[in-house]
């Protein structure tokens, strides 16, 4: 019950405090729409908001699913053969560092018409390059000893990576599996807003822009940060089952 209450409180003082500031400024909502002004557009919009969230979620989710696995896969690659990780790494650095904003029209134009592929690969690759670090990391920092008092038990190297080598990487992995969500929502976004085609809260963020209807647009991005922290609290109650034993209490 505390892991829920917390984040309640936490949030209902930073609205609270948001709607004060409002408040004391003086600001009209098209400047700065408060709590107060967004409720009434999300209760408006709201089948708006539920068809287009649905849209934007199962696209990121889909983006996500494919990271992991790009990710998880090029994880090991690094961590298990120091020369790959030598001549991969610097390419996927450099791709990172490629806005992804600058990515989107390309994306859009070498696969026009075809909305649904393009938002899910540009929340695959904004997303996908913490996880393949942080596996990486964890595998190519496994003890050698361990490695050594296997193999002269007979243990193969299969065994070594499920017994030892992939438990160790979890922590890891969850990690950057909750930056790599942000990130997710991020990419789709970026394509609903850049390439609009009329789905996706990106679409309805749009629409709120073309019409001034400031409180909309607010009550987009708050709908995606939603979005952002059910996802997350996902991958928190993941890492809780499969490696919760890593959790320390800081209590």
């Amino acid at each position: 019950m505390r892991h829920i209450l917390i984040p309640l409180y936490a949030i209902i003082i930073f609205l609270l405090f948001w709607e004060f500031l409002v408040w004391v400024n003086g600001w009209p909502n098209y400047k700065m729409a408060s709590p107060s002004d967004i409720w009434p557009a999300f209760w408006k919009f709201k089948s708006l908001f539920l068809y287009y969230g649905w849209d934007t979620l199962w696209r990121t989710v889909v983006g996500l699913f494919l990271a992991v696995l790009l990710g998880v896969f090029l994880g090991m690659i690094m961590g298990f053969s120091k020369i790959l990780r030598e001549a991969i790494y610097p390419l996927l650095v450099g791709f990172n560092a490629i806005p992804k904003a600058t990515v989107v029209p390309i994306i859009a134009l070498m696969f026009v018409g075809r909305h649904d592929l393009n938002t899910i690969l540009i929340a695959f690759m904004i997303s996908f390059f913490p996880i393949a670090v942080s596996v990486s990391i964890g595998l190519s920092t496994l003890e050698p000893e361990y490695r050594d008092i296997l193999r002269s038990l007979g243990a193969s190297k299969s065994t070594i990576f499920w017994k030892i080598a992939l438990p160790k990487t979890l922590p890891e992995f969850f990690g950057a599996l909750k930056v790599a969500v942000t990130l997710a929502f991020i990419g789709t976004n970026l394509m609903e807003i850049v390439s609009p085609h009329g789905r996706g809260l990106g679409a309805l963020f749009d629409s709120g822009k073309t019409n001034s209807d400031y409180p909309l647009m607010f009550a987009v991005l708050i709908a995606l940060a939603l979005l952002g922290i059910a996802l997350y609290y996902v991958v928190v109650f993941l890492e809780k089952i499969f490696a919760g034993w890593a959790e320390r209490s800081t209590e």
